[in-house]
């Protein structure tokens, strides 16, 4: 219990500034100089010195490595994830909003790349989590060699990031794998020479990521805006009102730098182009102007009413709505105004229907 209290004691000493208290006299406690270098990976808020310059819906509040900036206090991160392989995250917060604390741990045998099976991690004015994505790895115990047989090194920060296969004494080879399935820069493989020292530099595990996706016309991205999102980030889509969603409404950075499908479409609807003689929709026979705006969703079909040419009888034949565009059939004839109010009983749609025999030429 004690080593938990001290861990998160040390843990918030290295957030150092993350909560910035505004005095009587408009001054702020001391926050960390602003490291321009960092925003290559993440976009800061714009750097300020007083509330002042962030005007009403913004305070100046330290923002970790991006210093002073201009912060929404309401702004929220994204809600944690389910616990990750080989560790789980709680929140240490009452809400997931700016400065809330999230705690990762690695289950029991695993530890992070720093050594420790824990870690804090804080919800900056980009509603992100600070940090990178906590990996936990096995603890792999050094493998036993006589102490006759020399060998070349194999350091801890390199077995905290790969899987090593092979033998590390000399003359032999080992083969490299990022443990957290990056690719590598640099060769797989490595040769211990004679005077104990590796043939080649050890490889690095390089991040991969996807690109922003296509935007969807009439319809909103849940995400937050970014230049490039991590594997295993989730886009969620959605329509405006009148729109139908058609394709998947959840697309995940894949871990070879790809989504996990194209986008969706958001179709229109159709005007059911007819007005003065009666259609099936849904199975059921009704006028236009009693279905609303006499409009139908994307995909939805419209049975119309044609005259057979020499009997005195009709027929039916349907149209699909495909994103705002619907053509009645080619057999279809919009009565006129006339037929419509002296001749009601005797438009297409009310007549008799056809019988099998009567469509035989």
């Amino acid at each position: 219990m004690d080593y938990a209290v001290l861990l998160l004691a040390a843990a918030l000493s290295a957030l150092a500034g993350t909560v910035t208290p505004q005095t009587a006299a408009g001054t702020t406690e001391a926050c960390p100089e602003r490291l321009l270098g960092d925003e290559r990976k993440r976009t800061c808020p714009r750097p300020c010195k007083t509330d002042k310059d962030c005007g009403n819906k913004r305070q100046c509040l330290c923002d970790g490595q991006c210093g002073l900036s201009c912060v929404a206090p309401g702004r929220t991160c994204p809600w944690p994830r389910a616990s990750g392989a080989n560790s789980s995250s709680s929140l240490l917060s009452p809400t997931h909003s700016f400065s809330a604390l999230l705690e990762v741990r690695c289950d029991p045998g695993f530890l992070l790349p720093s050594g420790l099976d824990v870690t804090i991690r804080r919800c900056q004015g980009d509603r992100q989590w600070s940090g990178d994505e906590p990996i936990c790895t096995g603890v792999q115990p050094p493998s036993p060699t006589p102490s006759s047989s020399p060998a070349c090194p194999l350091p801890d920060e390199v077995l905290s990031v790969f899987s090593v296969q092979g033998s590390a004494a000399v003359g032999t080879s080992i083969r490299y794998s990022c443990l957290s399935g990056a690719d590598i820069v640099g060769s797989s493989e490595n040769f211990c020479q004679d005077n104990q020292t590796w043939q080649s530099p050890h490889p690095i595990c390089q991040k991969v990521y996807c690109v922003p996706p296509r935007a969807v016309e009439q319809g909103y991205v849940v995400a937050v805006q970014k230049i490039e999102y991590e594997v295993g980030f989730d886009i969620h889509y959605l329509c405006k009102k009148s729109f139908l969603l058609d394709g998947p409404q959840k697309v995940t950075c894949l871990p070879n730098g790809s989504w996990s499908a194209e986008p969706p479409y958001c179709r229109a609807r159709c005007l059911i182009p007819a007005e003065r003689s009666r259609v099936l929709v849904g199975g059921l026979k009704r006028w236009p102007f009693d279905i609303t705006d006499a409009m139908i969703p994307h995909g939805e079909s419209v049975t119309f009413y044609c005259k057979h040419p020499r009997q005195q009888c009709s027929y039916t034949a349907s149209q699909s709505c495909f994103d705002g565009k619907l053509q009645p059939p080619a057999c279809y004839l919009e009565p006129t105004w006339l037929q419509y109010k002296l001749f009601p009983h005797r438009l297409v749609s009310e007549i008799e229907e056809c019988q099998l025999g009567d469509m035989e030429i």
